[in-house]
């Protein structure tokens, strides 16, 4: 029997966002240009944030005691400079991935399935996705 597929607010809000995004870009070139664009939006965004936090006063200096507010801006600036070389080695990663070129039968198989994936709430890349959504702490 298929796993049922969670129904909480921020589950379905995925479901239909993965269903968009295969939709809209249902082709291996499509998928790859999507997935650079998003990772170098979020390298943009989050290395720019921690370079205006590091202009902080006090954020600069780890060396004295402080109060536990300043304490969190110093594990964020670390939590953020975690994210930074983690992007950095996906986007390594995303290269190869670019460096993949496929004949065009094999693009329009990509745009077969994705028709089929796209509205599949029990597709199962969907469940384990979903499961690690479940695992991620609410950040917002």
């Amino acid at each position: 029997m298929p796993e049922e597929p969670c129904q909480c607010p921020d589950c379905l809000r995925f479901y239909r966002e993965h269903d968009r995004l295969i939709r809209e870009n249902p082709s291996l070139r499509q998928q790859q240009e999507l997935n650079w664009a998003a990772l170098q939006a979020f390298r943009t965004l989050a290395g720019r944030v921690l370079e205006d936090l590091q202009k902080v006063p006090d954020a600069a200096n780890p060396g004295q005691e402080l109060p536990a507010e300043d304490e969190s801006l110093q594990q964020a600036l670390a939590d953020l400079e975690n994210v930074n070389a983690h992007l950095f080695s996906i986007e390594v990663l995303m290269e190869r991935i670019f460096d993949v070129r496929v004949p065009e039968a094999v693009e329009q198989k990509f745009q077969e399935l994705a028709g089929e994936l796209a509205p599949d709430p029990l597709n199962a890349d969907r469940l384990r996705l979903n499961r690690l959504l479940h695992q991620t702490p609410d950040l917002s």
